[in-house]
């Protein structure tokens, strides 16, 4: 690897130079937003050419999603922990529904997902195998026993993909900000646990 550029301290390895490229990147998102950073923006964040982080990824948005990426662990952490108190999988559910439309757009490394120009990208990304995927593990680490509801493992990937695609609704087109969360957390018990598994409505009871 080349000693010119990388302010003097090139990267020891291709993963080294990766991580200093998400890093860059995160610090030019929080800088400029994600529709005004470009790669020529990450490049001179790092001293380097644009054809040096073209070696590493083929777009600013596959960057963009590398940040995304590494802020999710953390963000899953989270998630899990405020169900701590969840009394049955149909809760969980729904609090995790609502949490994650409150919270993500509060994510700086998350929420920059719904900045970027072309916004049907968030939607393909949040659809793919890969976050599909990704969404059934995360169901996977909720605070509660899903086998004792019924819920078996093949459910959880279909349940991950009706949730990825709803929540890619709330998130995409937000509610009437006059809308409380109590009347959000009201119309999913109404409408999303009646069309879950029989058995998953049996430990949830409708908010008054």
């Amino acid at each position: 690897m080349a000693n010119h550029g990388w302010g003097g301290r090139p990267p020891a390895t291709d993963d080294e130079a990766r991580q200093r490229i998400i890093d860059a990147a995160a610090a030019c998102l929080d800088r400029h937003g994600a529709a005004k950073t470009t790669l020529s923006d990450v490049a001179t964040e790092l001293g380097v050419t644009r054809q040096t982080v073209y070696r590493h990824f083929a777009t600013v948005g596959d960057i963009v999603g590398a940040v995304a990426a590494q802020g999710a662990a953390a963000f899953v952490d989270r998630l899990v922990a405020h169900l701590e108190g969840a009394r049955s999988p149909a809760e969980a559910v729904v609090e995790g529904m609502l949490f994650c439309v409150r919270e993500i757009p509060r994510e700086p490394h998350l929420g920059l997902l719904l900045e970027v120009g072309d916004t049907g990208a968030f939607g393909r990304g949040a659809t793919s195998d890969d976050a599909l995927s990704y969404g059934a593990l995360m169901l996977r680490r909720y605070p509660v026993d899903w086998a004792s509801a019924g819920v078996s493992e093949a459910d959880l990937d279909g349940l991950a993909e009706m949730i990825m695609r709803l929540l890619i609704s709330f998130l995409q087109n937000p509610a009437d900000p006059l809308r409380d969360e109590g009347e959000v957390r009201r119309l999913l018990e109404r409408w999303l646990v009646p069309a879950l598994t029989p058995a998953i409505t049996n430990g949830i009871t409708p908010s008054a």
